[in-house]
Order: structure tokens, then C-alpha cells, then sequence
């Protein structure tokens, strides 16, 4: 194919509401990543909560904003996206600037005598409630506004999106923290929401799929969250996942510990966690070349296995040299295996059930942010802050990772035996 039928298919082969989504993913991810990256320095070190305090609420902010979208995209199926859209950004702007006010003087009075803690577990619920309906949101309208032809190339722009964010809303925060305050990235951070609900009001429209004229009652559509926990094949698959991403979110409770005590306090923290999201923007279409004759399952077991090596990189020789190198391990890891795992969702999504399966697709992210805070939190206050012993904490998020490849190594065997005795009739 030419550049210029490539440019004919990308002009041709989407609804203009496929942009305003990712468009208003990237500003959401900026807006995540953005605050995702100093939560832990700001809950330790600015409110002055313990290691395993700052770990119990990233784990709570983590794991609902990640578990949530599975009810969030039932109902973004049943009331449309575009309501869905306007729900969550109008929240996200408030919880954002809240979570924000909770360290700044001008606001210290609202919270005289309050438990700070619990003060803190009710914003970031609140928080997480609105960031539930994103991501299936978006992904749903990837499904329902690409052509056959172009969806694995829509799904492909939405995952670069998403790194685009990922790079960006952490070098923004630097400069905020370190200009400004750290408190004050949240306040970017909700500045970035409430100009998406404008976008979304003024400029997004809803689209539907013709291939799936379903419609379904709430009641039917609350049932099948059920009935999808009932696919063993497809639990199984997401409690392995969860694994892998156990120990990517180590990059965002370990990582930011590690460097303001042991390397800097200064240290751009948000600019070094942020390579693996600038290798993905950059080394994205090389991988996929690369990696595109393998199958999917043996795609996802070869991610595990790069992604695990980044925490022996560290663990060998840990400096920012050694941690850049490793977040870029992880990122090739990553680029191997994730495009394909949301395209994989969509196709396994039954008729008007694609909000409800890519809510799905973030069950393990929820379970690894749910696990992971406090394990992040608990290994670093034990390891590395009481024993001094830093490169033990690594190494143990590198074992958990070996962990999930051999897992995954064994779930692909046996679903290949069985699909190998389903072809032959056995």
C-alpha cells in the first residue's frame, strides 16, 4: 500500500468521533499520569504519610479506578458514551482539584481536625468513580467508529494515544512541582478534565454500530457482569495479567521512593519514569513489525518475559542510568504484548456488550494496583528503609514477574492441547 492509500484509508476509515475520543484520552492520560506520578512523593513526603499508608491509598485510588470500569462500561453501553463522557470528566475535575487542596494552605482550615487519612480515602473514591467510565468509553467508540479495515490500526492509535499522555503528563508535572508545588499538578490535572467536558459537549456525537443492534435493560446488562465471571478461561488469563502488572506498577510506588532517597531529593523523578512511555511512542511500529508473526498468546508470554528483566537491570545496578535502562526493558515488554490484548477483548465482545468486556480488559490492572500499592509500600518500608537493602526489593518484583510467564508459559500449553483436541474431535 502506498502513503498516499494509507492516508486515504486513515481519512476514510474513521468517524470523526474516533479523534474526539482519543483526543480527549490523551488529555485524561495527561491529567492521570501527570498526578500518577508524584501520588506517592505527595501522600509521603508533602501530607507526611508513612511508605505503607501512601501505598494503602494508591492502592485504593489505583485498583478503583481500574476495577470500576467493569460497571462503569455497562452503563456507558446502556446510557451511551457521550453521557458517560460528561459524567466522568465533571468528576474527575472535582476530584482532582480536591485531592490537590488537601496540601495547600489557602485550604488548610477546611481540614483542621479532620483524619487526613480518611479524608484522603473519600476523595480518591470519589476520584476513581469518575475515571471508571474513560477508558471503556473510549475503547468502545474505537470498536464502533472504525471500518473493519482499519481497526487494528484504530486500536494501535488509541495505544499510542495513551503513551503520548503517559510521556507528557509527567513532564508537565515536573515543571509544575518544581516551579510551582507538587500540590499544584493536581490542579493541572483538573484543569486538563474540565476542558474535556467541554470538548466532549461541544464536538463528540454518539455513533452506532449497525453490526450490533442490540438492546438490552440495565437489569440484563448488571446481570452479565456476572455471567462473564463464569468464563474460567477468560478469569484465568486475567488473574495471570494481573501478575504483569504487579510489577509495572512498582515503576510508579517503588521507583519515586528510591530516587528521592537514595539518588536525589531532587532528582526529576517524573521525567525518568516517563522513558518507557517515550520508547513506546517511539519504538511502537518497529516492534510491531518485529513481533507481528507471533500469535497472540506467544506474543503476551514473550512481553512477560522482557518486561521481568527490567527489575534485574535495576536490581544489578541500581542508579539512574540502570533505571532508565530498565523502564525502557519493560516498555519493549509492554509494546510486545498489549496492542493485541485489547484488540483480543474487542473481538470476544458479544453484541452491545463492548463497554462491559473492555471494563473487563482492566480487571487484572485493577487487581495488580490493588495488590501493588501496599506490597510496593510494605516491601520498600521493610527492605529498603529499615534493612537498607533496596536491590532485595527489586529483585523480589523481578521473581514476581518470572512468576507470571511461567504461568503464562503453562495456561498457553494447555489451551492449545485443548484447542488442539477440539480440531481433531477428541
Amino acid at each position: 500500500m502506498t502513503i498516499a492509500q494509507r492516508m486515504q484509508t486513515i481519512r476514510t476509515g474513521f468517524h470523526p468521533s474516533f479523534w474526539i475520543a482519543n483526543g480527549m484520552e490523551l488529555f485524561e492520560r495527561l491529567a492521570y499520569y501527570g498526578q500518577g506520578t508524584v501520588l506517592s512523593i505527595f501522600l509521603r513526603d508533602h501530607l507526611k504519610f508513612s511508605e505503607l499508608e501512601a501505598g494503602y491509598l494508591s492502592s485504593i485510588f489505583g485498583g478503583l479506578i481500574y476495577l470500576l470500569p467493569i460497571v462503569g462500561g455497562t452503563l456507558a453501553d446502556k446510557f451511551g458514551f457521550r453521557k458517560a463522557f460528561s459524567v466522568a470528566f465533571f468528576i474527575l475535575a472535582i476530584g482532582y482539584f480536591l485531592i490537590g487542596s488537601t496540601g495547600m494552605g489557602t485550604f488548610s482550615a477546611a481540614y483542621e481536625g479532620l483524619p487526613l487519612f480518611w479524608v484522603m480515602v473519600v476523595l480518591l473514591v470519589f476520584t476513581a468513580i469518575g475515571g471508571c467510565f474513560i477508558k471503556p468509553s473510549v475503547l468502545g467508540t474505537v470498536a464502533v467508529t472504525a471500518k473493519p479495515e482499519t481497526k487494528s490500526l484504530g486500536f494501535a492509535f488509541y495505544y499510542w494515544i495513551v503513551n503520548m499522555g503517559a510521556a507528557l503528563g509527567p513532564l508537565i508535572a515536573y515543571f509544575v512541582r518544581d516551579r510551582i508545588g507538587i500540590e499544584y499538578v493536581y490542579i493541572v490535572s483538573a484543569s486538563s478534565c474540565a476542558m474535556m467536558l467541554l470538548v466532549n459537549l461541544l464536538f463528540y456525537r454518539e455513533v452506532k454500530d449497525e453490526s450490533h443492534d442490540v438492546v438490552e435493560s440495565l437489569g440484563t446488562k448488571l446481570k452479565n457482569l456476572v455471567v462473564v465471571l463464569g468464563n474460567a478461561k477468560f478469569m484465568v488469563f486475567l488473574l495471570i495479567y494481573a501478575l504483569y502488572w504487579i510489577i509495572f506498577w512498582q515503576i510508579f510506588i517503588v521507583i519515586p521512593f528510591y530516587i528521592t532517597d537514595y539518588i536525589s531529593r531532587d532528582a526529576p523523578f517524573e521525567i525518568i519514569m516517563s522513558v518507557g512511555a517515550w520508547g513506546i511512542i517511539v519504538l511502537q511500529l518497529p516492534i510491531e513489525r518485529l513481533t507481528r508473526k507471533l500469535s497472540t498468546r506467544t506474543a503476551i508470554l514473550t512481553g512477560f518475559v522482557i518486561s521481568s528483566f527490567c527489575w534485574l537491570v535495576i536490581a544489578l545496578h541500581p542508579s539512574v542510568p540502570a533505571i532508565i535502562a530498565g523502564i525502557l526493558t519493560f516498555s519493549i515488554g509492554e509494546m510486545t504484548q498489549a496492542p493485541r490484548y485489547y484488540q483480543y477483548i474487542s473481538t470476544l465482545a458479544p453484541p452491545g456488550q463492548q463497554g462491559l468486556f473492555q471494563g473487563y480488559a482492566f480487571l487484572p490492572i485493577a487487581i495488580a494496583w490493588g495488590v501493588g500499592g501496599t506490597l510496593g509500600g510494605w516491601l520498600y518500608g521493610t527492605y529498603a528503609r529499615q534493612a537498607g537493602s533496596p536491590a532485595t526489593v527489586f529483585l523480589v518484583i523481578f521473581l514476581i514477574g518470572v512468576l507470571a510467564a511461567l504461568l503464562m508459559a503453562v495456561y498457553n500449553r494447555v489451551v492449545s492441547a485443548r484447542e488442539e483436541s477440539t480440531r481433531s474431535g477428541v
